[in-house]
């Protein structure tokens, strides 16, 4: 895993909850982990890592991925081994 990984997975798991968290640096934390993002319908997103699949939705006119995204997002890495 890269450096700018290492920072986007800390800041998932920083508290408070923070909001500045760009979609693409999700997309590339998720391929640096081994994993993919399929698209569902409309704004859905599939992530799988480790064979196990969490659903988010990506930002429409917005890069920052919403807070409960994050949480949500900071409870399927856990779930799949992953925390810095």
């Amino acid at each position: 895993m890269n450096n700018k990984s290492k920072d986007i997975l800390k800041a998932i798991f920083e508290e408070p909850i923070r909001s500045d968290i760009k979609w693409n640096d999700i997309e590339n934390l998720v391929q640096n982990l081994g994993g993919k993002i399929k698209k569902g319908s409309g704004s859905k997103r599939m992530i799988e890592i480790n064979g196990k699949i969490g659903r988010l939705h990506e930002p429409h006119n917005k890069s920052e991925i919403k807070k409960y995204a994050v949480k949500y997002l900071r409870s399927f890495l856990e779930e799949v081994g992953f925390s810095p």
